[in-house]
């Protein structure tokens, strides 16, 4: 439990004692809070509650997904490397599943950078029905908006000024900070892009999720070095033979 506490710092009890029953322990909640109290270990901080106005007309309530592919949601956040420079992280979001589809980590981002982002997911998973954003100036670019629109798919904005209207994809960005930027230095774009893909794998294969009954959102899959292996390859069969029968002598 102290081990599992240490490389992940931000988890509370309930997702370590997650990671316990899947390694075999017959455990339960309150037994592994009353150790981690013991053990003087720490949950983590909470944030301060925050009063929400919520619209009657709000793309969270008026919009919903219902099933995978239905709605995704997408959005910038900006960090630096150790050496003062932004980067910027498009991130996106399946708001049915909770799997983080993809962050796109550049120093510069732009509508065009949005388009192909999208492209590679539309042809890897499928149109979904409607992608969610804000009103930045990269979502409501003409050129965004009429590509999604030419595959298939529909926006759908939140009104300006109104942040818990993509809740979503709004965790999501709260997550990555607290569980991953905020403690992390970065000294080049390159270790920055090779860390947060390993963080994003692990968000959707490994990290229990509470909202999912404490399961990841796309549980990573084993297989067996045996059932890896390739099979043999069937050896040509022999070349027939025929059989001489010698000829009946005459008397």
């Amino acid at each position: 439990m102290i081990a599992l506490a240490r490389q992940y710092g931000r988890y509370g009890y309930r997702k370590i004692a997650e990671f316990l029953r899947r390694a075999g322990w017959q455990i339960n909640d309150k037994r592994v809070e009353r150790l981690w109290r013991r053990e003087g270990l720490k949950v983590p901080a909470k944030q301060p509650k925050r009063g929400r106005l919520w619209l009657t007309d709000g793309s969270c309530i008026r919009l919903r997904a219902e099933y995978r592919n239905h709605v995704w949601s997408y959005d910038f956040v900006e960090d630096r490397t150790h050496d003062g420079r932004k980067f910027r992280m498009l991130n996106i979001v399946d708001e049915f599943t909770h799997e983080c589809l993809a962050i796109r980590v550049s120093r510069k981002l732009k509508s065009i950078d949005v388009i192909d982002v999208l492209s590679d997911l539309f042809i890897l998973r499928g149109v979904p029905g409607y992608v969610r954003s804000d009103n930045g100036p990269e979502f409501v670019a003409k050129a965004v908006q009429d590509w999604i629109t030419a595959v298939g798919a529909k926006t759908a904005f939140i009104a300006p000024g109104s942040p818990w209207e993509n809740g979503y994809i709004e965790s999501f960005n709260a997550r990555l900070r607290d569980e991953l930027l905020d403690g992390e230095i970065f000294y080049t774009l390159l270790e920055a892009q090779i860390i947060i893909e390993s963080w994003r794998r692990h968000y959707n294969g490994v990290r229990p999720h509470a909202s999912l009954g404490y399961r990841a959102p796309a549980p990573e899959v084993f297989v067996s070095s045996f059932a890896a292996w390739p099979a043999a390859q069937p050896r040509p069969a022999p070349p027939a033979t025929v059989a001489l029968v010698p000829r009946p002598t005459l008397n």
